[in-house]
């Protein structure tokens, strides 16, 4: 049952509802009756949602509340849901929304209220459901910003309007266009991505268009542009500041004219595609600054969604933690259980500058390293535990603060050659589990073949030997 304020199309949806228009009424009938879910405008004439909120939860806390904020009204519904409301909906409210949340409210309403994993314990198979996006299938977690941006991504998605995803570097733009692509009209066509920031000036145009065979010098076959390969479905243009100003005006022709050709080609192809672009620099600035052009920032710029960096979603990092390990285990075939508390609280305290994927990494690495059933301090990249530590003795202490102990190398105090001697242990251990396989070293420690073998030479020119 809910007890719904403002909320009357739940009645045509099944539910047994009662409506109130005040504060006090709505604690008067609580007390009364038993409801599961509560629909509570933040903005009441004798209350507000905070004092609401309050007083249903100490009456009974497994109560599930939904709190009705005004429509850019962050910073409010950030408070509400750390608070103990279990979702906040934005004005206008959208009915299939709603419905949406009042759903998830009653699905994971539960008379025993769950028990937080101790540190270093994996999370419930509920707590990461709850985290996932059913439709992507991706981990999305539980913090206010992101949900505040699949919120938005769920309006978005069934437009055709193009969208421009910010953020840094490893915040999951890719994983968001897919998102978006999923919820969209366009879910069964195509869904292609290029990354931009990888194209030479000379093959950009062939990527982005493809070329027919002579076009020019080395072009011995037809080639299928992604604009072909992705029409009818979403192309994903990844760091797209970095093409050219001359594909930069080929790329606004093609959206303003919904037409285009092969290099070298005359066939005119018609084109039904949905465009998500990403940049970890504002486009807007850049046009202002002369790197980008305007006319184009304007045709892309229909809708854009800023993701959050790692840093300020740190609810969410025990769920991507462990979310890795899984997937790691699998790959490897291990059965690592968990991790020590000393390395979840490192996890905690650290600035994630690389995000999800530098997360992603370390964890795979960790696995790969640890020797028994948990993974130890032992386990992590020696950056990350130099970078932390020095975050932790910068930092205020307060009394009953738990600082992890500092890093100690095993040589003289020469800093340049401690960091060649931490660089090659981490190195050689690596080599050793993958038995001195370079190519998937490298990519365990997330480089390439070549600045490995770099590395090698110019660790070994240095006198260093392991221990």
């Amino acid at each position: 049952m809910c007890a719904c304020y403002s909320v009357h199309f739940c009645k045509k949806k099944g539910f047994a509802t009662e409506a109130v228009y005040s504060g006090a009424k709505g604690l008067k009938r609580f007390e009364e009756k038993h409801f599961d879910v509560v629909i509570c405008d933040f903005r009441l004439a004798d209350k507000d949602g905070y004092e609401m909120l309050e007083a249903f939860k100490s009456n009974r806390p497994e109560v599930k509340v939904i709190i009705i904020t005004g429509y850019s009204d962050i910073k409010t519904a950030v408070e509400i849901i750390k608070r103990g409301a279990f979702d906040y909906i934005s004005k206008p409210l959208i009915p299939d929304e709603v419905m949406a949340v009042i759903r998830k409210a009653l699905e994971s309403a539960s008379p025993i209220a769950a028990t937080p994993p101790a540190p270093g314990e994996i999370p419930s198979l509920q707590k990461k459901k709850e985290a996932a996006d059913p439709a992507s299938g991706f981990l999305v977690g539980e913090s206010p910003a992101i949900r505040e941006v699949y919120r938005r991504v769920k309006l978005v998605a069934p437009t055709d309007y193009s969208v421009i995803l910010y953020g840094e570097s490893g915040t999951g733009k890719e994983v968001m266009a897919r998102t978006i692509h999923q919820y969209s009209r366009r879910q069964d066509k195509p869904f292609v991505a290029l990354d931009c920031g990888t194209l030479s000036r000379e093959l950009a145009g062939s990527e982005l268009f493809g070329h027919i065979k002579g076009a020019f010098t080395g072009a011995f076959a037809d080639r299928t542009g992604h604009f072909e390969m992705a029409n009818g479905g979403t192309l994903f243009l990844d760091e797209v500041a970095n093409l050219s100003y001359d594909i930069q005006a080929s790329l606004l022709r093609v959206i303003q004219e919904r037409c285009f050709r092969r290099i070298g080609g005359t066939r005119e192809m018609q084109l039904d595609i949905r465009l998500i672009i990403a940049s970890n620099e504002n486009l807007e600035t850049a046009y202002r600054q002369g790197k980008f052009r305007e006319d184009l920032f304007h045709r892309f710029n229909e809708f854009s969604l800023t993701l959050p960096p790692l840093r300020e979603r740190q609810t969410d990092i025990p769920l991507f933690v462990h979310h890795f390990l899984e997937q790691t285990n699998a790959e490897l075939g291990k059965n690592i259980q968990g991790f020590e508390e000393e390395v979840m609280n490192i996890f905690m305290q650290y600035s994630w500058p690389g995000n999800i994927r530098e997360m992603k990494n370390v964890i795979r690495r960790a696995v790969l390293m640890s020797a028994s059933d948990r993974i130890t301090r032992k386990c992590l990249p020696w950056e990350q535990l130099t970078r932390q530590d020095k975050s932790v003795a910068a930092a205020p202490r307060s009394e009953g603060t738990r600082i992890p102990a500092p890093v100690v190398l095993q040589h003289d105090n020469n800093l340049k050659e401690a960091a060649w001697r931490a660089e090659w242990e981490t190195i050689l251990s690596v080599l050793k589990q993958v038995k001195y396989n370079k190519s998937k070293a490298a990519q365990l420690l997330n480089i390439d073949r070549k600045t490995l073998y770099n590395k090698l030479r110019n660790l070994e020119s240095q006198g260093l030997t392991p221990n």
